[in-house]
């Protein structure tokens, strides 16, 4: 994106999502997406829809809604030749879902899975069974979400690259045991 304010100041580092109309709005693959494309700099409607390859009125309903659930905001508006331009920026850097829904958690990772098919670069996706003890479970969750955390960002100019990481507790079967294998 190109021609975004410089002096809009900086999002909140972590927003808790916990609020019924903040599950709601998360709930769409669209809306997951434009929230990973707000989370560098914020943009105006019509750039998140050539970003996105999106209709700029699908764009502008979504921003909408998660402008609604205080997801995204107005950070600057700027007066061009056609009228008024608004740049979105997301509230928080990180949001913090304690208590993940069914609907958001399929969104996200439907956003996600789009973003992958739209990638110019070769992805890498792992998926791994483990047994683990609830300790070293969180040990694993909390080596993993502090890798993700301290890694480094390079120059603006760089392409941006997403990271999802999940460590889930597989659900037993209706025997006592997990219902696959590694």
């Amino acid at each position: 994106m190109h021609d975004e304010p410089s002096h809009i100041r900086p999002p909140e580092e972590v927003q808790e999502i916990s609020a019924p109309e903040q599950f709601a709005a998360l709930a769409h693959p669209l809306r997951q997406r434009l929230l990973f494309a707000l989370g560098h700099r914020p943009a105006t409607t019509s750039q998140l829809a050539v970003q996105l390859d999106a209709r700029k009125g699908n764009v502008s309903h979504h921003l909408k809604v998660l402008r609604e659930a205080g997801l995204v905001h107005v950070a600057e508006t700027r007066q061009v030749r056609g009228g008024t331009e608004q740049y979105y920026q997301r509230t928080a850097r990180r949001m913090l879902v304690t208590e993940p829904q069914p609907a958001g958690t399929a969104a996200m990772f439907a956003g996600v899975a789009q973003e992958v098919e739209r990638s110019p670069a070769e992805v890498g996706l792992t998926l791994r069974h483990l047994r683990l003890s609830p300790t070293r479970a969180r040990q694993l969750a909390e080596t993993l979400t502090r890798l993700v955390d301290e890694a480094e960002e390079d120059t603006d100019d760089q392409p941006v690259h997403g990271v999802l990481v999940t460590l889930y507790q597989q659900a037993e079967g209706a025997g006592g045991t997990a219902t696959s294998g590694g």
